[in-house]
């Protein structure tokens, strides 16, 4: 089991407050603005996650971010997807990453405070999606360095808005704005940025009068077919992902 005084500082990219009665919430940021993700993040919210599902004093997990938006900017700085042994960080970091955020076995909300272009499969992993009008979905950093999505959002997205949208999604490079997002089952409400963490509290404490055991077991039962999909599928979309960088690789070097 973790404590919450463990770990609550023990992350950079992530600003950890808990209320009194057991919702956590999860800033993601860099800085205390928006996140910058890289490397080094990515190896850090394996462990970030993993806490999270240890504390058994966790009631409800609100995920967001700082600035004006959830996540939309990314760096190559900490990964070596050009090497095998640089890939396999990234490829058992990636798996893991998934099963520990369905392992907090808690109710999820993620509040989008703003444009998600990366890693939007982390918010389709949890249970409520609240969105502000600014919101947009979108995968930028794959197109952009000419890797196969492979890292669970070939899995979700065809999972949550249907086959035929999800791979067109992923193969054009496709923006989803919130009212789209919503209307296709991405997002559950869209509130105005100022009354953004406001709802996405109000929505956990009505979750936390509920017997623990019941929203607990309720989670888990909810996540169980997500759960085989990602167990079935992430580790082969990261090795299909892992040939195309280094087809990357071999293409860099002939220039």
């Amino acid at each position: 089991m973790s404590r919450f005084e463990d770990y609550r500082e023990s992350f950079p990219n992530a600003r950890l407050t808990r209320s009194g009665t057991g919702v956590l919430q999860v800033v993601l940021h860099t800085n205390g603005d928006k996140l910058v993700f890289n490397g080094f993040t990515h190896e850090q919210f394996v462990d970030l996650f993993h806490a999270i599902g240890e504390d058994r004093e966790n009631r409800v997990v609100i995920l967001t971010g700082a600035g004006d938006a959830f996540m939309d900017t990314i760096t190559e700085d900490g990964f070596d997807f050009f090497t095998p042994m640089g890939y396999d960080k990234i490829y058992r970091e990636g798996k893991r990453v998934l099963m520990n955020i369905l392992d907090i076995e808690v109710p999820m909300i993620t509040a989008l405070n703003g444009p998600v272009l990366l890693h939007s499969e982390y918010a389709l992993l949890t249970d409520i999606i609240i969105a502000t009008p600014e919101t947009v979905f979108q995968d930028f950093p794959h197109p952009e360095f000419g890797i196969t999505p492979g890292d669970g959002m070939h899995l979700l997205w065809p999972e949550v808005i249907g086959s035929i949208r999800g791979r067109y999604f992923l193969l054009t490079g496709q923006k989803l704005d919130a009212k789209t997002a919503k209307e296709w089952g991405v997002v559950n409400e869209i509130v105005p940025a100022a009354g953004l963490l406001a709802r996405a509290y109000e929505i956990a404490e009505g979750i936390v009068k509920m017997p623990p055991l019941t929203s607990s077991y309720t989670r888990i039962a909810l996540t169980q077919r997500l759960r085989r999909l990602i167990d079935e599928g992430v580790g082969y979309g990261l090795a299909l992902e892992g040939i195309t960088a280094a087809d990357v690789a071999r293409r860099r070097s002939k220039n």
